[in-house]
């Protein structure tokens, strides 16, 4: 992708959502942590319902020490690899009061250390709670880089590295939002609403989905882009003219009469 266009593809999802956040609840730096590990391989719709019930009881590592291992697998047993994740918790709660004065700390080598947390999560920590421009890719991210062909490999590592590379910098901070957003909401994995996508000219997914009488739909409440409705428009006309064109009978030539001119100048025998 060229690198005005990378500009454009951002300006756009900007321009719908301004101001993006995350999915996942939290009312602290500590809350956004434990959210996040209890997000591996869950959804974030799951992980707030656990944590709705959760963090009024414990939010902070003190508290949920307090609580121990098992009141908190019965309160985070709805989540996938919940019995590995209380664990994980309850060892990630002791390391932050030990080493760090209970507080998250501001530092990648130190988030990675602590139990349940990876570079992903370690990422995203850092992007939302301390404004640092990381991008962490997550199987969202990693669709839309490739399909849209913004930063398109075969690893989610190298896709991370290379949108972080081309990302330009004015987007940089909100650019893990934007695409996990889109990817969750237009471009889904299955069946990616193309009718409806910002970006939709800039994007290189060949087998677009363009619904022929789908009305665009604003992501999320935001109003959709001036652009994204006339591209969806053009599309739909497109998708319209394909679908009569299709629709007419194919038609088959006839053979002549044998008594016409015509079979009979094929050697054919008129008939009585």
């Amino acid at each position: 992708m060229k690198p005005e266009h990378r500009v454009e593809l951002y300006r756009r999802l900007a321009a719908v959502n301004p101001n993006p956040r995350s999915d996942l609840e939290y009312s602290n730096h500590f809350e956004l942590l434990i959210a996040v590990v209890l997000s591996a391989q869950a959804t974030d719709v799951s992980v707030n319902k656990a944590t709705a019930r959760l963090y009024p009881v414990a939010n902070t590592p003190q508290a949920i020490l307090a609580l121990g291992e098992a009141r908190l697998r019965d309160y985070i047993k709805t989540i996938g690899l919940y019995q590995t994740k209380a664990k994980n918790v309850i060892k990630l709660c002791e390391r932050l009061i030990a080493q760090h004065g209970g507080e998250v700390p501001n530092d990648r080598a130190a988030l990675e250390a602590l139990p349940g947390v990876g570079s992903k999560t370690a990422s995203v920590v850092l992007n939302v709670a301390f404004g640092v421009p990381t991008i962490a890719v997550d199987t969202h991210i990693f669709r839309v880089a490739n399909r849209t062909g913004l930063a398109p490999e075969k690893t989610a590592d190298k896709v991370a590295a290379k949108l972080e590379k081309v990302t330009p910098k004015d987007y940089l901070l909100n650019a893990h939002h934007w695409l996990i957003l889109h990817g969750r909401y237009v471009c889904k994995a299955r069946s990616p609403e193309c009718w409806r996508c910002q970006i939709v000219e800039l994007c290189r997914y060949k087998p677009k989905s363009l619904a022929a009488d789908a009305e665009p739909e604003p992501l999320k409440g935001k109003p959709v882009a001036k652009a994204s409705r006339t591209a969806a428009k053009s599309a739909r006309k497109a998708v319209k003219k394909a679908v009569r064109k299709a629709a007419k009978p194919a038609t088959k030539p006839r053979s002549p009469r044998a008594d016409t001119p015509v079979a009979i100048k094929r050697g054919r025998k008129p008939s009585a």
